[in-house]
């Protein structure tokens, strides 16, 4: 680990299952500030806002500031920053609108420059895919935070962003940008934030596919935890092998 300056580190499953915190993981991200390592906590959520995600946080008991958060939205407001686009038509959460700022145009009748689509649950009508679709089909470029069918919610199984992005992109003829894990700008992303390089930060998280997968592709080291997601079938049937295995991110001393 001696090259290693920073982590990235996921956060439902890894940090927490439902609203209880992972015993230990509290004490191990104490551990990380206490060694200077730089560290940034990332999710593929497009429903909330970093603020929000915050709240629920210090509600468990960490200690994380909001600039600290690393999410799609925040991925894509730098993406937006970086090649130029600064007006962009919103299909996202009311919370998660505040992670644009004044990125956002919801006025139809304005020209904007890209389209930006997460799980907006009952925010996305037939309307605003409407004019989603006009701005595509005047040059604006589309943008998914996500591309996800489907998640488990407590009411049941419910649709993800993927089904409005595809069909944004069938009826538009445009293929998709994909902001969040595993896709490359993500990660790209995170670590511009951090000022490190991919050989000197270390991905933590419970999904061996977009987690490990995601950063395996970048070239960096990882870290698969025994909790939330992790399954055993899965880690033997992948052909992505994680550099480290703990049973919790409680255990994160053992390899520092």
């Amino acid at each position: 680990m001696r090259d290693i300056k920073g982590f990235l580190i996921d956060l439902d499953g890894v940090l927490y299952i439902g609203d209880v915190a992972i015993e230990g993981a509290a004490e191990a991200i104490s551990l990380l500030r206490k060694l200077k390592y730089k560290v940034r906590f990332i999710s593929n959520t497009t429903r909330k806002s970093r603020r929000s995600i915050v709240v629920r946080l210090t509600e468990m008991g960490f200690v994380i500031n909001e600039e600290d958060i690393f999410t799609p939205a925040i991925a894509a407001r730098t993406y937006m920053k970086n090649t130029g686009k600064q007006n962009g038509y919103l299909l996202i959460t009311r919370d998660v609108e505040q992670d644009f700022g004044q990125a956002e145009i919801r006025t139809p009748k304005e020209r904007v420059d890209c389209v930006v689509i997460g799980d907006a649950s009952e925010g996305i009508t037939y309307s605003r895919l409407n004019a989603a679709f006009r701005h595509l089909m005047d040059g604006a470029e589309l943008i998914a935070l996500e591309k996800d069918k489907y998640w488990m919610a407590s009411e049941g199984l419910s649709l993800s962003a993927g089904p409005f992005v595809d069909a944004l992109e069938f009826a538009s003829g445009k293929s998709a940008t994909i902001i969040g894990k595993p896709s490359r700008t993500f990660f790209e992303n995170a670590l511009q934030d951090m000022g490190l390089q991919t050989n000197q930060v270390v991905m933590i998280g419970d999904d061996i596919g977009t987690d490990i997968g995601g950063a395996h592709k970048m070239g960096m080291k990882s870290i698969l935890v025994r909790t939330g997601k992790y399954r055993e079938d899965a880690l033997m049937k992948s052909e992505i092998k994680p550099t480290w295995i703990l049973d919790s991110l409680a255990h994160l001393n053992e390899i520092l």
